[in-house]
């Protein structure tokens, strides 16, 4: 089956329709730093303001654990999104509540609304299906329709993103839409040279993504703190940088399994090492084989890609066809460390075909050094669903709307 759109619920003029969004953005002392993930939704929500429909939006934010917690209220995102809209929206202080149920009712044609957030509930991520349902069941009375159109939720079986989608006719939103249709441009024929670049912290997070992408790709090139496991199973000496001794023995099968398939693994040749882990710490470039012939010895803690390492990550990147990059090349947020991922993500806008920056600390990394999101051929809003579908399981949030891989 296909996944259901917004077309086949027909006309929504006149109707409640809740919509599942992803306004998981991070706050700074109740300000928005990014507010990517609530520009994403604007397409859908005026698609359907457009239409007249009557607008009920949820979503999750951080990790309230089941209780009214005002640091992760809603508030501050259904202002930003009234500023974005341009009109009024109208903001309910509980879920399923009276204040709720108030919003709902005096929605009129073209109106909007969020209710607070969906996990001050415990019903929400209930591991017990009865009580995710009683929850999606008091979510379903505040409308007659459900959009889901939160990507990074979906590959979570949660009340708002699964069962809700069971009770009341739903459909994908142009997000969703869109995401599902790109990332299955990446596994699905993509065009060549198709390459891989991977970061952020750890192996054992990307175990999944290598595995199923490795037949795939033309090129794999391993960057960020992971990078050091993949320098110490070749036998190089890392020092004090970040290690995952417990993954060598699958990080030397990758390398086997790349070089028996003629992938390209392509791993870092040189990296900034420093004293210590500080934005004003003294720090040197030091080639891969001698990261610890330096100032700092067997201390010293590696937080970038090196300069040589990032022109030779963005030559690969500018001569493919197909780029798909998951995870920061250093500590970006740190500026003497962010070089590796600034080099990488301008090779990225200079793709002629599809570049693709998977979500998460990739699409935060990359705002935050000042590039815009029309830069890029598309920034996913879900990093780990955006792995999860890379990866090839079965992510139920989709399943639910007809989607299967």
């Amino acid at each position: 089956m296909a996944l259901r759109t917004l077309a086949s619920l027909g006309s929504l003029a006149g109707k409640r329709v809740i919509v599942r969004a992803d306004l998981n953005v991070p706050l700074r002392d109740g300000i928005i730093t990014d507010d990517g993930r609530v520009r994403a939704t604007l397409p859908t929500l005026n698609a359907l303001l457009n239409q007249g429909a009557r607008v009920v939006v949820c979503s999750h934010l951080g990790r309230p654990e089941g209780a009214p917690d005002a640091k992760y209220s809603l508030e501050p995102v259904a202002q930003r999104l009234s500023e974005l809209l341009g009109k009024p929206v109208a903001f309910a202080r509980d879920t399923v509540g009276e204040s709720a149920h108030d919003a709902a009712d005096a929605l009129d044609d073209g109106d909007i609304a969020v209710i607070e957030n969906l996990r001050f509930n415990p019903g929400e991520t209930a591991k017990d299906e009865g009580e995710r349902r009683a929850f999606a069941q008091e979510l379903a009375a505040l409308g007659d329709a459900l959009v889901s159109d939160g990507f990074g939720v979906v590959h979570r079986k949660q009340a708002s993103v699964y069962e809700l989608a069971e009770l009341l006719p739903s459909a994908a939103g142009f997000l969703i839409e869109k995401e599902v249709d790109v990332l299955d441009r990446l596994t699905e024929n993509p065009e060549r040279p198709y390459t891989v670049v991977l970061g952020g912290s750890k192996v054992s997070d990307k175990l999944g993504v290598i595995e199923h992408l490795l037949p795939r790709v033309d090129k794999l090139l391993v960057g960020g703190g992971m990078m050091f496991t993949f320098l110490k199973a070749e036998r190089h000496e890392v020092g004090k940088s970040l290690l995952e001794e417990d993954q060598l023995d699958t990080v030397r099968r990758y390398i086997a399994t790349a070089k028996e398939r003629g992938v390209e693994l392509v791993l870092p040749v040189d990296a900034v090492v420093a004293a210590s882990f500080s934005a004003d710490a003294e720090h040197v470039v030091a080639a891969a084989d001698a990261l610890e012939d330096t100032a700092f010895g067997a201390d010293g803690l590696g937080l970038d890609i090196g300069p040589e390492t990032a022109a030779l990550f963005a030559a690969a990147v500018r001569d493919s066809r197909t780029v798909f990059w998951n995870g920061p090349m250093g500590v970006f947020e740190m500026a003497v460390f962010a070089e590796g991922t600034r080099t990488v993500a301008k090779a990225l806008t200079e793709v002629e075909g599809l570049s693709v920056v998977g979500g998460g600390d990739s699409a935060a990394a990359v705002r935050q050094l000042g590039f815009a999101d029309d830069q890029f051929g598309h920034i996913s809003t879900g990093g780990g669903a955006s792995l999860e579908f890379l990866e090839g399981k079965k992510l139920p949030g989709l399943e639910v709307l007809g989607w299967q891989a």
